[in-house]
């Protein structure tokens, strides 16, 4: 910003004065604000979703099928009515496989506790869609260990999309 300034009356001098005006300071003070904005309303959002604990009861019933079927090892049930990602990671023979070495070291699930859930829409990647992300700390016959299920919705059907369990009793 430029002004001129006159001198006092009968004095003919000019005074220029140059104020200078940061233009990136009003925004960096907005976006600072809407971050912080959008921050608390995205961890309250989060947090209010844990405490309702509101994973739709279709997830929940493939979480279910899926654990019933290992306990029964009806592995070749779970291949079959997993998602399209999952028969691209593995073969019918590697799925088979890596539930029976499970089930081995492992044992019988006794019980599973839902230790956090996760909604993603994701416009890209492997995991493009609807995807939820379940984990559980899980108590098996032989171990501790914290499994997590991946489901992706299709065509409305929730489907097993990736399963991985840890636990030292594995190694």
């Amino acid at each position: 910003m430029h002004r001129t300034e006159r001198g006092s009356a009968g004095s003919n001098s000019t005074k220029d004065v140059l104020v200078k005006v940061d233009p990136a300071l009003p925004r960096s003070v907005l976006c600072i604000f809407l971050i912080v904005i959008l921050s608390s309303l995205t961890v309250t959002a989060c947090r209010q979703e844990m405490q309702s604990g509101r994973v739709p009861s279709e997830v929940n019933e493939v979480v279910t099928s899926v654990g019933e079927n290992i306990d029964q090892e009806r592995y070749e049930q779970i291949y079959n009515e997993s998602s399209d990602l999952w028969k691209k990671d593995v073969t019918l023979e590697q799925s088979n496989d890596v539930f029976k070495t499970l089930r081995t070291k492992l044992g019988k699930v006794e019980s599973r506790t839902l230790q956090s859930a996760t909604e993603q829409r994701n416009s890209g990647g492997a995991l493009k869609g609807h995807v939820y992300i379940l984990t559980y700390q899980t108590r098996f016959a032989q171990g501790d260990a914290m499994e997590t299920f991946t489901l992706i919705e299709d065509n409305g059907r929730w489907e097993l999309a990736r399963y991985f369990v840890n636990s030292t009793a594995l190694k």
